[in-house]
Parts: structure tokens; sequence; C-alpha cells
């Protein structure tokens, strides 16, 4: 039987040489490497390939004489275009600047309840005030104000002081606990109170939400005597100093007994900072009408 060959072998191979195999199943010839009864064909490379890699390297060199490509020492080689990114981000800042500056300087006024009635402006303004609160606010106080282990809930109808735009602005602006001009609260240390007493207390705080409190117990009067103050009477809150309601489940650090009986015993104070050197005053604004709104809408502001 005559051996078969292949004119497709790869150029140099010596057609001639004595040790040549061609495979049998496919006519091309082999390396002459097997691994247990496995040969290796010696295909020729694809020629797609070859022309891929040219293109590429044509590329490289066109983008390299067009682009900035490179470096030098401090600077770099801007290319025949003359493309620079820094310069075209600049450019991009400043058209959506000059687009935002008309509706934007509108909240610098503070007039809210003008803001709040205008629709139009409100649609054109909430992406703007959803990519600031995801900038500066969605850390501590969740994506949709849905709040967290230490940061209050913005997203429903319970709040510190209050949920008038007016005054959420003063909270964004100068902060809580943050400065001299913040928002003072603090929830104080009853250590001084014996042990069993703060635990009874525990409980029944950690009743209220369930609406399971004995209000005629001696719990309720502990309540009534240190508490009520500023948690309201039912523990309801909404008495504008910085007390949250206790009677909700979105309370800020926990309320079950446990948490709260180390309330209790060492207080809380938390810290919210000024964003007032960080924000414009219309973007203040525009946050406080941004937030108001997540409070009716189930933690979309309304549009």
């Amino acid at each position: 039987m005559t051996e078969r060959t292949n004119p497709r072998k790869l150029p140099g191979a010596d057609p001639h040489a004595g040790n040549r195999k061609v495979d049998p199943v496919t006519g091309y010839d082999t390396t002459g490497h097997d691994w247990g009864g496995i040969t290796e064909l010696n295909t020729p490379f694809p020629r797609f390939v070859i022309w891929i890699l040219a293109a590429t390297f044509l590329y490289s060199v066109v983008a390299w004489v067009l682009l900035p490509a490179w470096p030098v020492g401090r600077d770099y080689t801007r290319g025949l275009l003359g493309l620079d990114q820094g310069v075209e981000a600049v450019a991009g800042f400043r058209a959506l600047s000059a687009e935002r500056r008309g509706w934007l300087d509108r909240f610098a006024t503070g007039d809210f309840a003008a803001l709040q009635s205008d629709t139009a402006l409100l649609e054109q303004a909430t992406p703007a005030a959803q990519r600031l609160f995801a900038d500066n606010c969605a850390a501590c106080h969740g994506t949709s104000g849905q709040g967290g282990p230490g940061f209050p809930v913005l997203s429903d109808t319970y709040w510190l002081w209050s949920g008038d735009p007016e005054e959420i602005a003063l909270t964004i602006r100068d902060g809580i606990n943050a400065n001299d001009n913040s928002r003072i609260a603090e929830m104080p240390r009853f250590d001084w109170m014996e042990q069993s007493e703060r635990e009874a207390l525990a409980g029944y705080v950690a009743a209220l939400p369930s609406g399971t409190a004995d209000g005629s117990g001696p719990e309720a009067d502990l309540f009534a005597e240190n508490c009520a103050a500023c948690h309201g009477d039912g523990g309801e809150g909404g008495l504008g100093v910085g007390a949250p309601s206790l009677t909700d489940a979105s309370t800020i650090y926990g309320q079950d007994a446990k948490t709260v009986l180390q309330t209790l015993t060492y207080g809380r104070i938390g810290v919210m900072p000024a964003w007032g050197g960080r924000l414009s005053a219309a973007e203040v604004n525009l946050l406080a009408v941004y937030v108001a709104g997540l409070s009716s809408h189930d933690g979309e502001a309304a549009k």
C-alpha cells in the first residue's frame, strides 16, 4: 500500500524524510510525537489568525500615531487627533452644570411650598436628587431611606425632629452632634437606676411596638417618670427633640429587651455630619424636598 502524502503539510517539511509519518484518517503529517498511541498532527497554522494578528499590529501602529499613547516624563504624547480625556471630562461637566443651573437655582430660594407644588420641576430634578442621595446619604440610611443599625429610617412617618423640608434642610446643612451649630441629641445613661428597674423598663419598652406593654403596671410608671418627657407619654416620639418613636418597628438601635437594657445602661449619642460645607444651599434644599417625599411614597420620592 502506498503511503499518502498531503500537499497542505507545513512549509519546510521535508517530503523525503525517511521518518515522516502520515495520519491515515486526515492525510496530515504527524509531528512524530506519540503519547500512548495518540499522535500529534502537524497541521498548518490557520491563515485567518495570521491576518488577525497583522491587522492588530497595524491598528496599534495607527493608534500610537493618532491617539494619546506614549508617556514623556510627567506628560504624554497627544497624537495627531489631539484627544485629551481630561479636557473632555471638564467640558462634559461644564455642559451638565450649565444644563442644571437653570432649574437648580430655583431650589436656592428655600420656598419649599412652591417647590413641592411644582410637579414639572420635581420631575426634572428627581434624577439629580436621587444621585445626591445615593452619593451622600445612602451609605448610612440605605438606598431608599430604609435605615439600618444606628441610622434612622427616612421612608416612614416617624421623625426625630420634623418631616417638614425646612427642618430636614437644617439637619442636612448643620448635622447632629457634629459642631456648635448642629442639633443636639443624646440618650442619657440610666446607670443610676437599680438593675431590676432597668430590666423591668427594658421589657416594657420592648413590648411597646406589639402593643402588649402593661400600661397599668409599675413599669409604666417608670416610663412616665423617666422616658415620657422625650419620647412621649405612649412612646410615640414626634416631640421634635431628637428622641425616636418607641412604638414602631423602625427603631434605630433595636427594640429587643437586651438592646434596650444596653441603651438604658450606657446611653446613646449618634452623629450626623454637617453637609453645608460639601453641598450648596440649592443642593441641600433639593435633598430636603426629596427626603421629605420618601416618607409618603414607601421609599420612592415624589416625582
